[in-house]
């Protein structure tokens, strides 16, 4: 029996057209998402299903001072590009046979999630972003540090989301 743990839903009106916005969140290997999300270590492409649903395992690094051990998920993962602009990735946890459990992480498990990049009418460099997630870090964590630990990382992941899209421009 899996501790499904809480629901978690970000929003936010982020800088950047929907198609920056995908570009910093996309789960790719070697895409911009590890150089900026802290809890992404590593995506490494499992099967390439068909053109827009892939199975990936990620990598996460330690977290909360070592007290949350490295831990890696294996997701299938569906992105959708709709008419409107509107851009979804939408992911849950898969049993793959290429890719077992590996020493050294503790296997999680995320419960159907994802993210919504969606265009603002008459605003073409803004985006409204939805993000929600379920995730069993599985392993035996105290339920208190596994509660304090995802909205602080949550908060965090829409600043450094707003900084890799602002140095996107940059460019």
């Amino acid at each position: 029996q899996r501790n499904s743990g809480a629901l978690y839903k970000g929003e936010s009106v982020v800088k950047g057209s929907p198609e920056k916005v995908w570009e910093c969140l996309k789960p790719v290997p070697n895409g911009l998402r590890v150089k900026w999300d802290n809890n992404v270590k590593k995506f490494e492409l499992v099967e390439q299903v068909t053109e827009n649903v892939t199975v990936c395992r990620t990598v996460t690094p330690s977290a909360a001072m070592g007290i949350i051990a490295p831990r890696d998920f294996v997701d299938v993962i569906l992105v959708k590009q709709y008419e409107d602009g509107t851009i979804t990735s939408n992911a849950t946890h898969v049993i793959h046979p290429s890719c077992p459990p590996q020493s050294g992480y503790v296997r999680g498990f995320n419960h159907p999630c994802g993210c919504i990049c969606v265009p603002i009418s008459g605003e073409p460099n803004k985006t409204q972003l939805f993000s929600f997630f379920q995730t069993d870090l599985g392993g035996f964590l105290p339920r208190s540090v596994v509660d304090s630990f995802f909205p602080s990382s949550m908060v965090e992941f829409y600043s450094n989301l707003a900084k890799a899209i602002k140095s996107l421009k940059d460019h």
